[in-house]
């Protein structure tokens, strides 16, 4: 059975374990570059990364974009939204449907 991850700093992501989310604890790049691999590998379907996160590995992140599993999503941390989660999304339909529809 799969498995949800949620990655991100303490605060950011506490919520999500009171859901039964697996919750990893990172805010430095080198710790989440080595996390978010070793999730990867494992049972995980979906990985959820703070966007503040998500800007310091982009490149780790873009590596599975076209590998089934796992799907990586970018929420807001507890700053707020950099809008790249938003961005992301805007891409992948644009790739899906062939043209900007915003």
């Amino acid at each position: 059975m799969y498995k949800i991850a949620v990655l991100g700093d303490r605060d950011s992501v506490m919520g999500f374990k009171a859901l039964g989310l697996d919750t990893f604890f990172v805010e430095e790049a080198d710790e989440a570059r080595h996390t978010l691999h070793r999730i990867a590998k494992e049972e995980y379907a979906i990985i959820y990364i703070t966007e503040q996160l998500a800007q310091l590995v982009p490149a780790d992140i873009a590596r599975y974009k076209t590998e089934t599993t796992p799907a990586i999503i970018l929420i807001p941390g507890k700053s707020g939204s950099l809008g790249l989660g938003a961005q992301a999304l805007q891409t992948a339909i644009e790739r899906a449907v062939g043209a900007d529809i915003g």
